[in-house]
């Protein structure tokens, strides 16, 4: 893994469904990656064994629901959910982009 992140030079992975994720980077102990939602795409609702992760609202916008309580986020909103809380998101713009950071990384991912 490079110590820097060269945005444009990163393709995206298509995840399917109009989601794709970029690995930014990643330490044993963290990991981020952006996420690129279009609009109505669904993160669908899971909760994680063994991972901590904050999900920062970089563009657009989502309808989220985290440990059973529902609100939309913007561009500067995050929302937080640990280790076995149910989350989703739905997309409410074309191109909402989530930066989510986990702890510890995902290895799942790489």
């Amino acid at each position: 893994m490079s110590h820097y992140f060269d945005n444009t030079a990163t393709p995206w992975t298509d995840l399917g469904d109009g989601i794709r994720r970029k690995i930014v980077g990643h330490t044993p102990e963290l990991m981020s990656v952006l996420v690129q939602f279009d609009k109505g795409a669904i993160g669908t609702p899971h909760a994680h064994d063994a991972h901590d992760q904050i999900a920062f609202c970089i563009s657009g916008s989502f309808e989220c629901e985290i440990g059973g309580v529902k609100k939309t986020i913007r561009a500067g909103d995050a929302f937080v959910a640990p280790r076995l809380t149910m989350h989703g998101v739905i997309a409410l713009e074309q191109d909402s982009t989530l930066l989510d950071q986990f702890s510890p990384r995902r290895e799942d991912y790489l």
